[in-house]
């Protein structure tokens, strides 16, 4: 079997948001596969990041496909503005959608690929009967809400256990972590089966954030 090669979706919540031309043209330049957009609303999670005049700035911007991860309440009832933007990925949270399959077919309908996320707590076992509808899993390995948070050691057994359900179930999902993805913590990530690393503080904050993001990539399993 050949080896897999590791997506990398940079974490614009880390970004320099004085600078937000020069850090999208960062990413367009990068070899960086995907821009990851953490939506919060300070009711789901404790934080609020941005809302859609930043999306809709970003995507006049940036050439990568948009991987928008929505840490809020309702996330359904901002598909179609989703869609609109021309975001590649929309990903809702399992805890903050009462009719999870509904909006994966709502997602999907509306011309975009369809994630499901799990915080720390939320046992994979939950998507059991989603697992062969969605297009992507997003694991936080931080309790989402802020950046720059220490990396849940558990997170390692999780993607094993994903990446078991999602062998024995034959879907197509991909594994995308967030939270704590550095040096020490992405290789790991990786042997253990995770597709896509999301990495904030570890990208923007580095001296080199291109050579990073190509180092990211460089990982297979």
């Amino acid at each position: 079997m050949l080896p897999m090669a590791t997506m990398v979706s940079p974490s614009l919540l880390a970004a320099d948001f004085l600078h937000l031309d020069d850090e999208i043209a960062m990413i367009n330049r990068s070899e960086a596969d995907w821009l990851h957009l953490d939506v919060m609303d300070g009711v789901f999670v404790p934080n609020i990041s941005f809302g859609f005049p930043v999306l809709e700035a970003v995507a006049s911007k940036c050439v990568k496909p948009l991987d928008v991860h929505y840490m809020i309440v309702h996330p359904e009832q901002y598909i179609r503005q989703t869609a609109k933007l021309g975001a590649m990925m929309m990903n809702v949270h399992v805890e903050a959608c009462t009719h999870l399959h509904r909006t994966v077919q709502e997602i999907h309908d509306a011309g975009m690929k369809a994630g499901v996320t799990l915080n720390p707590a939320s046992p994979v076992s939950l998507l059991e009967d989603i697992i062969c509808d969605v297009d992507m899993v997003l694991l936080m390995s931080v309790n989402p809400g802020f950046g720059g948070q220490k990396f849940i050691e558990n997170t390692i057994q999780k993607v094993q256990r994903l990446r078991q359900l999602i062998d024995d179930s034959g879907s197509k999902a991909l594994i995308e972590v967030d939270g704590g993805v550095q040096g020490e913590t992405a290789p790991r990530l990786v042997k253990a089966g995770t597709d896509v690393l999301v990495s904030g503080s570890y990208v923007f904050k580095s001296p080199a954030p291109e050579q990073t993001i190509s180092d990211l990539r460089s990982l297979v399993r």
